[in-house]
């Protein structure tokens, strides 16, 4: 499947262009185009560079908390819930460790420390995948799960509203983290239909419920502070939990006599490896989004959209927001880029201005994670694996506006 939409996005954005060349003599549209080719190859070989430190530095440090048994541990604390919803991974297996320690990280807004971390889960689970080059069962769960992973502190959602102006930067909060929970169990949900999990096991409702109670409670707490002890609080808590995981690591790793250096240096090779391979794969999947985007494209079906909701009667208000809403799945800086643009038309404080923020915060881009993990172990056919990951996203993206709506409409 992605491959023809990776194609597809080429094809439709051609073919767009060349109608508009011919309707309107608009011949710049294909130097912009093909600048955006390039300058694209380009961002995804730097977005993939840059990534080589953060990936050093993580493998290296999850490869000492494995050998220090802290893996194992928290393998043995969730291994009922995942023994449930991946029932192909066995109990023991390391995967389960590394995706644990990845949907915490994602939990806490850690994003340096997730991609990491559920780069090397990929790898694990593609040992336990007898066909290399189509996504097993236990892979597109996880693959879904991460592209609508429950943050609980978007720290740099909080940053960009500052630096627009915000009166209350952090005032988007709570409606994040609804919107966010919504996209995460209708990934998880979708994903159990698909391939006839046991949802509705006791186990996994008892978890389910239990991270419920959890984010309730957060929201709850976090919504009565004050807007600068709640970022200061947010922001407190998220480096804590990321040097608290290292200093944890290398603790135990003291403990049990390892020599935590040439540990470091072993996992921080893995981690360059891998990257190494990620740059064709982020080439692509960059290249695909920047020409659908310098098409003009874009632009055109928000026209369409904003039309069709006015024949309705309904507010119009949100449409403004659609276009951070279309861009996330496929270009997390160009959505980012698009929500920038939104706050400073139209305000950081109004309506679209903290509807896009909403939106930003709901869900991970999915052809970007698909991209980037699937890549990395060379998988090349997905299976249910892009449709279950954008409902998770469409579902977001609806709980975003509606949300907003009931807090600042």
């Amino acid at each position: 499947m992605l491959n023809y939409i990776w194609a597809g996005f080429f094809l439709i954005a051609l073919v767009y262009s060349l109608a508009e060349w011919l309707i309107f003599r608009h011949a710049g549209i294909f130097e912009t185009m093909v600048h955006a080719l390039f300058s694209n190859a380009e961002l995804g070989f730097h977005i993939a560079l840059g990534l080589t430190g953060t990936m050093a530095l993580w493998l290296g440090f999850m490869r000492i908390g494995e050998r220090a048994g802290i893996i194992d541990f928290m393998t043995r604390c969730i291994k009922p819930f995942f023994s449930r919803i991946f029932p192909q991974v066995p109990e023991e297996h390391p995967a389960v460790g590394s995706m644990c320690l990845n949907m915490a990280a994602n939990l806490f807004g850690l994003d340096n420390a997730a991609t990491p971390m559920g780069l090397r889960a990929m790898r694990e689970l593609q040992d336990l995948n007898s066909s290399k080059e189509e996504a097993s069962n236990a892979q597109i769960l996880f693959i879904v799960l991460n592209a609508s992973a429950v943050t609980l502190f978007p720290i740099s959602i909080f940053a960009y509203r500052a630096q627009m102006g915000a009166q209350d930067p952090a005032d988007v909060f709570v409606p994040i983290l609804i919107s966010t929970y919504f996209s995460a169990l209708t990934g998880l949900v979708s994903v159990s239909v698909v391939q006839r999990l046991p949802f509705f096991n006791r186990v996994v409702l008892g978890w389910i419920g239990g991270l419920t109670v959890f984010v309730l409670l957060v929201a709850a707490y976090f919504s009565e502070l004050p807007p600068g002890s709640l970022v200061y609080q947010s922001s407190l808590l998220s480096n804590f939990m990321l040097l608290g995981l290292v200093g944890l690591f290398l603790s135990f790793g003291l403990i049990k006599r390892i020599n935590v250096f040439d540990v470091f240096i072993e996992g921080a090779k893995e981690g360059f490896q891998i990257t190494v391979v990620l740059i064709p794969y982020l080439v692509a999947m960059l290249v695909a989004v920047g020409i659908l985007q310098s098409s003009g494209l874009l632009d055109a079906v928000l026209t369409i959209i904003r039309h069709a909701v006015a024949l309705t009667g309904l507010d119009t208000r949100f449409v403004d927001a659609l276009p951070t809403a279309l861009m996330k799945p496929l270009s997390g800086s160009g959505a980012r880029a698009l929500m920038i643009e939104a706050m400073h038309r139209y305000g950081p404080d109004s309506l679209v201005g903290r509807m896009v923020c909403i939106i930003q915060g709901s869900t991970e881009t999915t052809f970007y994670v698909i991209a980037v993990y699937f890549g990395s172990v060379g998988i090349r056919h997905t299976r249910h694996a892009i449709s279950c990951a954008l409902l998770a996203e469409f579902a977001g993206v609806v709980s975003a506006i509606l949300v907003s709506y009931w807090f600042y409409g």
